[in-house]
């Protein structure tokens, strides 16, 4: 506030507009974003592990969303602060290319920026911590490549990508049923795999869900399962060696676009109009039946009319099946789609072993299930569960679990997980610290700090005194020279996770500690926080 005088000497009082923000400048601009950034990683670090907790998310419509995986928290989470939107992209970034380790990702962020807080403090320049951050990620690495092993599994042996698909289901909601639902999402994706070449499509997975029954009656179809029913309650509920024509033309007379009125008089008129109409329809199911369908599955809807004489013309048929659905139809049957009657021939058609409607239930929800395909390499996993919030975390966690198989797939290097893979790095970084003479070593000893809160918040989650069992897990991987010693979260009664089978794959471990690093890199650079309202 100040006093100011007018051209005439009349004083008036100057009042400093009260929304304009204040400009940080320096480390007190670092200190913030530091801040904002620990403030997003402390909310998902109780989330860590097999023992984390859920987090309820109501969203504004007054949604509930129950959840402990990180990507899923952060993006149903209402983030204005700008450093705290790179963490969230941070977390999408790893779902995106890895599918798992969203949550660890984030404590590795809010971790190694609360090391660089104390270096900063002390007077070393953030230029300075980020190269020996930067320094540190390699060493750790190039340290995960040597402690790394190679998992093989073939076709016939599956076991060793059910129990790492195991090891991300742990954590999740769904950990009752880990067995179940890692062996349906390995055979998942060992169905639309491409094994010569490495590589999986996950698109070709079709991830449904249907409230009611238990989590335990989840199955896996090879095949496409479509939320329709037959479009006449009289048509057959199961063909067999089926011929699907699939069409995108609506199934009934063409209706006129242009505005014009038809005056119909007279009985006969009206009689006349009926049967061409009639005969319309009827050359368009003998032109499906001249080539041989045996099932129409069309995008759009006919009429009442349409559906009785489909009905008495022996030609079962689906309606108003979504454009994504009919795609995966078409993948899976080896079918065409057809925009017009006139190109439908006997080659286009798809072929299917068997196409069945199911019940579900007291409610007789009905599903259609299209299944034994001529090209299997589209697979719908079917997921069913006491309430929505289950099936929408079920689905999640499916997810997941895909990615780390489909990650084994490209590259079988696996390492071992309970915090152990952190904790041998930490002490490779340390040792690797005395031989950087510049001030660099502060920032690389600090990475490896940073490196031990994961397993601290394993234990911590798990209600372990957090220092006294990372220091007993760190002495014990030193003195045997042993890196596959970790936290016991599920009090099993040994440190090896070897012995317990928790693994994850390299590359999941790696993508953690290389983006964790690029991004606190990027935040220890921001020195200025300008507001707009300064200009």
């Amino acid at each position: 506030m100040a006093l100011a005088f007018d051209e005439y000497g009349r004083p008036f009082i100057i009042i400093k507009e009260q929304d304009q923000k204040f400009r940080l400048r320096g480390l007190d601009a670092q200190k913030s974003n530091i801040a904002a950034a620990k403030a997003v990683a402390q909310i998902l670090r109780t989330s860590l592990g097999p023992k984390g907790m859920d987090k309820i998310l109501s969203s504004p419509d007054g949604d509930v969303t129950i959840s402990n995986d990180g990507a899923t928290i952060l993006e149903q989470m209402d983030v204005d602060n700008q450093i705290a939107k790179l963490m969230v992209e941070l977390s999408r970034s790893q779902d995106y290319e890895i599918g798992d380790g969203t949550t660890g990702v984030v404590v590795l962020a809010g971790a190694l920026l609360e090391q660089a807080e104390r270096l900063l403090e002390r007077g070393i320049h953030p230029i300075r911590v980020a190269e020996g951050y930067e320094t540190a990620s390699r060493i750790s690495v190039e340290h995960l490549e040597r402690v790394a092993n190679k998992f093989e599994f073939g076709v016939a042996d599956l076991e060793p990508l059910i129990q790492t698909c195991m090891t991300t289901l742990s954590s999740k909601i769904v950990n009752r049923c880990k067995r179940s639902l890692a062996e349906i999402a390995v055979k998942a994706v060992i169905a639309v795999a491409d094994l010569e070449r490495k590589d999986v499509n996950l698109d070709l997975i079709k991830v449904e869900g249907k409230v009611g029954g238990k989590l335990e009656d989840t199955e896996l179809i090879y095949g496409v399962i479509v939320d329709k029913d037959m479009s006449h309650p009289q048509m057959p509920k199961q063909i067999e060696d089926a011929k699907i024509a699939i069409l995108t033309c609506p199934f009934e007379p063409p209706k006129p676009k242009t505005k014009h009125k038809v005056d119909i008089d007279t009985v006969e008129k009206f009689q006349t109009l009926r049967k061409q109409e009639q005969q319309y329809f009827d050359d368009m199911v003998e032109k499906c039946k001249d080539v041989g369908a045996t099932l129409v599955i069309c995008q759009w809807g006919f009429d009442d009319e349409a559906n009785h004489l489909l009905m008495h013309r022996n030609l079962p048929a689906v309606r108003w099946v979504g454009g994504v659905e009919l795609e995966l139809i078409a993948i899976a049957t080896g079918g065409r789609i057809v925009p017009r009657f006139q190109e439908l021939t006997p080659e286009k058609l798809g072929k299917a072993g068997l196409v069945r409607e199911k019940s579900f239930g007291t409610t007789k929800d009905r599903m259609l299930y299209i299944e034994h395909c001529a090209n299997s390499k589209a697979v719908t996993i079917f997921i069913r569960g006491g309430n929505k919030m289950i099936i929408e975390e079920t689905k999640r966690s499916i997810h997941d679990a895909l990615c780390v198989a489909r990650n084994l797939i490209r590259n079988n290097s696996i390492v071992y997980g309970g915090g152990s893979a952190e904790i041998s790095c930490s002490v490779a970084v340390e040792a690797a610290a005395d031989k950087y003479p510049g001030v660099e070593q502060y920032a690389i000893r600090a990475f490896g700090d940073a490196l031990e809160y994961i397993p601290m918040a394993l234990a911590e989650n798990s209600g372990l005194q957090p220092i006294e069992t990372l220091s007993s897990v760190k002495s014990q991987q030193i003195k045997d020279n042993y890196p596959h010693y970790g936290i016991d979260c599920n009090d099993v009664g040994t440190n090896d996770m070897r012995e317990q089978n928790v693994f994850e794959t390299l590359i999941g471990k790696q993508q953690q500690i290389l983006l964790a690093t690029q991004v606190v890199k990027m935040i220890l650079k921001i020195d200025d926080v300008i507001s707009p309202s300064e200009y």
